[in-house]
C-alpha cells in the first residue's frame, strides 16, 4: 500500500512573510503599520531590495483593502482565518496592483502558506489564480461618509486628493545645506520640496545615513511644518508646544532659536524627544501634564497646540486609519480638543499668538472647534496664517492644507489675544 508523500515547501521571498505578519497585526489593531514594519524589518535584516518589496506590500494592500476585501470575500466560505485573510490581501495586492507576474504570485503565496504554516496552501492557489479586480471599485478606497467629507473638504479638487492617497508616501526631510551634501555624496537623491522641505530618495535606510547620524536631517510633512511657520518669528522667544508628543516641532521651533518647552500627557515621550534633540544639538524643556485641565505656567508670547486628532489627514502614510475610523471616533476626539483648546488659550500672553492644528480635514475637529471657542472668547480674534507655502483651502476661521503631491492634511488657525 503506498503512502502520500508531502510535498516540501518550495522557497520564497522572506520579504512577503515580513509583510504578512505585520498585516496581520495592523488589521487586528495591535498596532499601526509604521512601528510594526520598522520593527520586523530591523528583526529580518532583509537587503534593501526586499525591504522596500515588504514595505510596498504592507502600505498597498492596506491603500487598498477595500477593493482587496471585495474582490477575495465572494471566493471565501464561512469565517476565514487572519493569518490565511492576511496571505490572500499581500498576494492579491501583489497580482491585481503591484504588476507581479500572476504565476510568480501563485507560485510564491503558496510556497508561503506552506512554508510558514500561515494558510492551506490549496486555498490560496485557488483563491490568487482566480482573483480579479472588482468590476466596481470603491471610489478612492475610502468609506462612504468619509469620502464626503473629503469632498466636503475640497470640492472640485475632491478626486485629485482621494486619488493621491493612494499613492506611496515620499521621505520629507527637514536638511541642512551640509545635510543636502552629504546624502548626495552617499547617492541619494535630493529634490526641493515645499516649505523649506526637500523630498528624498534615499541610497540606503535612513538612520544609517551621515546626515540623520551627525543630526543634519529631520524627518518632517510639510504641511507639520506649516504648523511651526504659522507662529512667525519665534527667534529669542518663549514658545509653549502643547501636546507635544515626540518633541519633532519642539525641535523645528528650537531650530528657528525659539526657547520651548513642549507639554505632553505621556513622560515616555518625552524621552524620545530629548534622544532625538540630542541628535539634533538643540535643547528644549519638557512638561508632563493633561492639557484638559489647567496648566499653572507663566504665559508665553507664542503658544502651539498641535491637538491629538483622529489623523484623517495622514491616510497616505497611515492608510489603516480609515479601516478604524468611525464617526462616533470624530465627535470623540472633537470633544477631546474642545476641552484642551481653552486651557491652551489661558497660557497666551496678552498680544500673544496661539495657532491651533490637527491632522485631520473633518469639520468637527478643525473649523468648529475653533469657531465654539472664538465664541466664548471674544478677548481671541483670527489672523491670516503667514509663512504657509504649501497648497491650502479656506476652512472656517483657518485653512485646511491640500493633501496632495505628499502634503498631509492639515487645519491650520492663528489666533491674537487682544
Amino acid at each position: 500500500m503506498s503512502q502520500a508523500v508531502l510535498r516540501p515547501p518550495g522557497p520564497f521571498n522572506p520579504a512577503r512573510e515580513v509583510a504578512v505578519r505585520v498585516l496581520l497585526r495592523v488589521l487586528a489593531g495591535e498596532t499601526f503599520a509604521a512601528p510594526a514594519l520598522d520593527v520586523a524589518l530591523k528583526s529580518a535584516r532583509l537587503p534593501g531590495r526586499d525591504s522596500g518589496l515588504a514595505t510596498h506590500i504592507v502600505y498597498g494592500a492596506l491603500r487598498h483593502h477595500p477593493s482587496l476585501d471585495a474582490a477575495l470575500t465572494p471566493m471565501l466560505r464561512g469565517d476565514t482565518h487572519p493569518k490565511t485573510r492576511a496571505v490572500l490581501l499581500a498576494g492579491a495586492f501583489e497580482k491585481l496592483y503591484l504588476g507581479t507576474a500572476p504565476h510568480a504570485v501563485v507560485s510564491e503565496y503558496v510556497n508561503l502558506a506552506r512554508g510558514a504554516r500561515l494558510a492551506p496552501p490549496g486555498l490560496v492557489n485557488a483563491v490568487l489564480r482566480r482573483v480579479e479586480r472588482p468590476a466596481g471599485e470603491v471610489a478612492g478606497e475610502l468609506p462612504a461618509w468619509l469620502a464626503d467629507v473629503y469632498a466636503g473638504a475640497y470640492d472640485e479638487q475632491s478626486g485629485a486628493v482621494v486619488a493621491s492617497l493612494l499613492e506611496p508616501q515620499p521621505l520629507w526631510l527637514s536638511l541642512s545645506d551640509a545635510g543636502v551634501r552629504s546624502l548626495e555624496e552617499e547617492g541619494s537623491l535630493v529634490l526641493p520640496g515645499v516649505q523649506g522641505v526637500d523630498r528624498v530618495e534615499l541610497a540606503r535606510p535612513l538612520r544609517e545615513t551621515a546626515a540623520f547620524a551627525q543630526g543634519q536631517a529631520q524627518p518632517i510633512n510639510p504641511a507639520s511644518l506649516a504648523c511651526v511657520d504659522a507662529l512667525g518669528d519665534v527667534s529669542g522667544a518663549r514658545v509653549l508646544d502643547l501636546a507635544g508628543g515626540a518633541g519633532v516641532k519642539a525641535a523645528m521651533l528650537a531650530t528657528r532659536g525659539a526657547d520651548v518647552t513642549s507639554v505632553d500627557l505621556l513622560a515616555r515621550k518625552h524621552g524620545a524627544a530629548r534622544a532625538n534633540l540630542e541628535r539634533l544639538h538643540l535643547k528644549a524643556s519638557f512638561l508632563t501634564h493633561d492639557l484638559t485641565t489647567p496648566l499653572d505656567a507663566p504665559p508665553a508670547p507664542f503658544v502651539l497646540l498641535d491637538a491629538p486628532c483622529t489623523g484623517s489627514g495622514t491616510l497616505r502614510a497611515h492608510p489603516e486609519i480609515k479601516l478604524r475610523l468611525t464617526p462616533q471616533a470624530v465627535t470623540e476626539m472633537a470633544t477631546l480638543q474642545a476641552r484642551m483648546l481653552p486651557n491652551a488659550a489661558a497660557l497666551v500672553a496678552p498680544g500673544g499668538v496661539l495657532v491651533y492644528s490637527v491632522c485631520s480635514v473633518t469639520p468637527q475637529e478643525g473649523p468648529e472647534v475653533v469657531a465654539d471657542f472664538l465664541a466664548a472668547h471674544p478677548d481671541f480674534s483670527t489672523e491670516a496664517v503667514p509663512g504657509i507655502e504649501v497648497a491650502h483651502v479656506p476652512a472656517g476661521d483657518g485653512l485646511l492644507t491640500v493633501p496632495l503631491d505628499g502634503v498631509d492634511g492639515f487645519f491650520i488657525a492663528r489666533l491674537r489675544r487682544a
